[in-house]
């Protein structure tokens, strides 16, 4: 990539919940339409990734980072550390719930970058981290497994009312 950004990844917190929204839902929609129904990825978006949804996760004590490239600040992907909510989860585990970033800047440092982040994060007090992902979404499946990720399930995953199949991933931090 020529004449690429200065970027940054920032934690995230309540006041940031705006901007969580608004690059989760455009991050969302480019990554699954024309592959998961349209009504369905719009009311999704609208229900799940609502800035009170953010600043919900966030009072309850999930940890968000923003990636955001200048000028300005504009953000470009984002990533959301929470309880699980995964029922293949057990005591010591952690879920990565979101980790987003735009296809302009896939294939960076930006992502080996955040998942660094959220890992690095992620082990203090943890060990594993889990996360669900489309089953047919191979270009995630491959960089999870670069960062050490192996599939332990399955599970159904809704969209706007509609059911898709994910595999639940998790990476071993104890190591």
């Amino acid at each position: 990539m020529t004449d690429f950004p200065i970027w940054r990844i920032r934690p995230a917190g309540a006041d940031d919940a705006d901007a969580l929204s608004l690059v989760a839902s455009a991050t969302f929609l480019e990554s699954f339409a024309g592959q998961v129904d349209g009504a369905g990825l719009v009311a999704h978006c609208i229900r799940q990734h609502s800035a009170d949804s953010y600043r919900k996760y966030i009072a309850q004590g999930a940890k968000a980072w923003l990636t955001e490239v200048e000028p300005g600040h504009a953000p470009v992907g984002y990533a959301l550390l929470c309880e699980p909510e995964l029922e293949l989860a057990r005591e010591g585990d952690l879920e990565l719930k979101r980790i987003y970033l735009f296809s302009r800047f896939q294939g960076s440092m930006m992502a080996s970058t955040m998942m660094r982040t959220v890992r690095d994060a992620a082990a203090a007090g943890h060990s594993r981290l889990l996360l669900g992902v489309k089953n047919d979404n191979h270009r995630a499946l491959a960089f999870y497994a670069k960062h050490g990720f192996e599939t332990i399930g399955t599970r159904t995953f809704d969209v706007g009312g509609k059911t898709y199949d994910d595999f639940v991933l998790a990476l071993n931090l104890a190591n």
